[in-house]
């Protein structure tokens, strides 16, 4: 469908250490809980309020995931770039279809940059079209984009 677009950026912390599954084919897969948080003031009150909303990551790209698995842990801030999806599972103790509405990470316009904060441990040195930082207030870049150089 031409005019049409599934894009999901978030910024957020991992509620969660990621959980690292194999797939029936072998391959790796990741999942993080990631928060996301407002905060404002009451107008009436004058009383602080704060509302947190919870997002289901999933990781597809294999060295991604290693990444993830080594250097990604709770408390950990994130920025992630994926598509919205919802997919439908069969309830295996009630035997009613459920739905699970997750930001995917796969393909070259996804990627997942680590921000510093909560997980201090500095860059990553990864040759897979992933770029690395010294200093955890840079950021360490992890992308799926097809950045090969054109050689003209």
């Amino acid at each position: 469908m031409a005019g049409s677009l599934n894009k999901v950026l978030l910024i957020g912390r991992l509620g969660a250490d990621p959980e690292i599954k194999q797939m029936v084919n072998g391959k790796s897969v990741a999942r993080l809980s990631l928060a996301t948080s407002q905060s404002w003031k009451d107008k009436n009150t004058g009383e602080k309020k704060e509302k947190t909303e919870w997002h289901r990551i999933v990781v597809f790209n294999e060295g991604l995931v290693n990444v993830v698995q080594q250097y990604l842990k709770k408390g950990a801030q994130i920025y992630v770039e994926g598509q919205l999806t919802t997919r439908k599972w069969k309830d295996e103790q009630s035997g009613q279809d459920k739905f699970s509405t997750e930001i995917v990470i796969q393909g070259y316009n996804s990627s997942l940059t680590m921000l510093g904060g909560g997980n201090s441990s500095g860059g990553i040195q990864n040759d897979n079209n992933q770029s690395s930082s010294n200093s955890p207030d840079e950021g360490s870049q992890i992308s799926n984009d097809m950045d090969d150089e054109i050689p003209f």
